[in-house]
């Protein structure tokens, strides 16, 4: 008698099949330990999964860019507003 392979639910992710772990953290860029903690928060539907990674991601605090002090932008301020205050008289001819 001939068994049926029992197919996988393909919406939720099984933990202990490492190939399909694997692909779930490179699709969205998740580390074990972030992964493992979605799985306990939502449980294994993969939608699930996915929609707190963004949501994570969307709170993180980006990283700041490279902004001058505040001391530089004053000064910077200052000279612009210095060059738009020199009265500018017109050319007699």
């Amino acid at each position: 008698m001939r068994r049926s392979i029992p197919k996988p639910i393909r919406n939720k992710l099984d933990l202990t099949d490492r190939a399909q772990t694997r692909l779930v953290r490179k699709r969205l860029s998740l580390s074990d330990a972030e992964l493992a903690a979605i799985v306990e928060r939502t449980g294994n539907s993969i939608s699930a999964i996915s929609k707190e990674a963004a949501k994570q991601r969307a709170t993180a605090l980006p990283k700041p860019a490279d902004v001058p002090p505040a001391a530089v932008i004053a000064s910077v301020t200052a000279t612009e507003q210095a060059a738009t205050d020199i009265p500018v008289t017109a050319p007699t001819s």
